[in-house]
């Protein structure tokens, strides 16, 4: 049980340090009122590229920094050490692993489009940024007693990274988007230590509310068909029954047994970069909340059996 509250206080202080990080990176395309500074420029400007340069060092370095003193700091130092934590919270903090590295390479990459540098350079440094900043803070797991490295959350790290990076080698776009949804649940009122005692922590720690999607663009795969270039169909994952990372832990009352299981959603959305408006600032903005899935009519495949539908699902 101690070990479940500590995994699950290390995952939440995560996500709120890698969206930090992620929306000081959406920031940059951000901090100016005229339109045409979120134009990308056409040849590499050095004064672009050495604000991106000292403000992604400054916010990696202090998020590190703090992440060390935060969750490391006050608990002893080992060997550089693995552990194997695939099966717990039925895989659903890989597939966050999955789309925090996507989504950080993209911003990565985007901010050295906004700065001018060639395409080479922004699949190269930019692309791997997300990938680089989370295998560090696996090595800071490796070296702690009380954790351990997790090569599960090393293959998605990989994985998001690779994703972004393929289709801009194969298609030079994305054609499909990880996107998160997030609903509230019962499950954490049973133990709102570890799944959260308000909607802001639950956001982050209830996997059961969570959904990941896999987002394609169809007008994108089909380039001649009439197919409106903004929709897009997605594909969900999520799981219910959990109040700990593993089987086991159950509430007399909101959970008498174990009911653990997997969720899968088929779904419309819509891809917001592709929405036509000839301000840069708009698709600044449209870029960062296309990392957000839009509330659509859902079919929902449960794994303990049986289906249904939602007029609405987010």
């Amino acid at each position: 049980m101690l070990r479940g509250l500590i995994d699950n206080s290390l995952n939440i202080q995560r996500n709120i340090i890698l969206f930090a990080f992620l929306f000081a990176t959406g920031f940059l395309f951000a901090q100016n009122t005229f339109d045409s500074y979120f134009k990308p420029s056409d040849t590499l400007n050095k004064k672009r590229l050495n604000t991106l340069i000292i403000s992604e060092t400054a916010v990696g370095a202090a998020a590190l920094i703090g992440l060390n003193q935060l969750w490391y700091a006050d608990y002893p130092k080992s060997n550089f050490h693995f552990i194997n934590d695939n099966a717990e919270w039925l895989q659903m903090d890989k597939i966050g692993h999955l789309y925090s590295s996507y989504h950080l390479g993209s911003f990565g990459a985007n901010a050295l489009k906004w700065s001018g540098c060639n395409r080479n350079s922004q699949l190269v440094y930019g692309a791997t940024m997300g990938l680089a900043f989370l295998t560090t803070v696996e090595v800071f797991d490796g070296y702690s007693s009380e954790w351990g490295a997790s090569m599960g959350d090393v293959v998605a790290n990989i994985s998001g990274t690779a994703l972004f990076v393929s289709q801009e080698l194969i298609w030079k776009e994305q054609r499909i988007v990880p996107k998160f949804s997030f609903h509230t649940t019962h499950y954490a009122s049973a133990r709102p230590n570890v799944l959260g005692s308000s909607i802001q922590e639950q956001i982050l720690k209830d996997y059961n509310g969570q959904t990941y999607w896999l987002s394609a663009n169809i007008h994108s795969f089909f380039k001649s068909s009439k197919i409106p270039t903004w929709l897009n169909l997605a594909v969900g994952y999520g799981a219910e029954g959990m109040i700990s990372g593993n089987e086991g832990s159950t509430d007399p009352i909101l959970l008498p047994k174990s009911e653990r299981y997997r969720q899968f959603y088929l779904s419309f959305d819509v891809d917001l970069t592709k929405i036509k408006t000839k301000s840069y600032f708009l698709k600044a903005l449209f870029s960062v909340f296309n990392t957000i899935k839009i509330p659509a009519p859902t079919l929902e495949l449960k794994g303990n059996g049986g289906s249904q539908f939602y007029f609405f699902y987010f």
